[in-house]
């Protein structure tokens, strides 16, 4: 699994202006399963991601395709790590 943090460089007005694109690329990637949750960070200095397990090359190159990436708006980390332990209803995050 991957935590994807996105950190604001550009005043929030660009970012604004670019949203509906940022969220039509999310819902891409949704519907692609690849994405497993996402949302802004509080306060709002960026966003996080939840993606799933598989090439850190083939995220990279679908995070390169972000609206916020492409427009110079915002830096993406990229945090990989294997959960062995969740809260009880979240045992499947272990498995992807």
């Amino acid at each position: 699994m991957f935590i994807v943090t996105l950190t604001y460089i550009r005043p929030l007005e660009e970012l604004d202006a670019l949203m509906s694109q940022h969220v039509g690329w999310l819902k891409k990637h949704y519907d692609s399963g690849l994405f497993i949750a996402s949302g802004r960070q509080v306060p709002r200095k960026g966003g996080v991601i939840l993606a799933r397990s598989g090439s850190r090359e083939e995220l990279d190159a679908v995070l390169e395709q972000d609206p916020f990436a492409k427009n110079g708006c915002a830096r993406i980390d990229v945090i990989e790590f294997t959960p062995s332990m969740t809260a009880p209803g979240a045992e499947a995050l272990k498995e992807i």
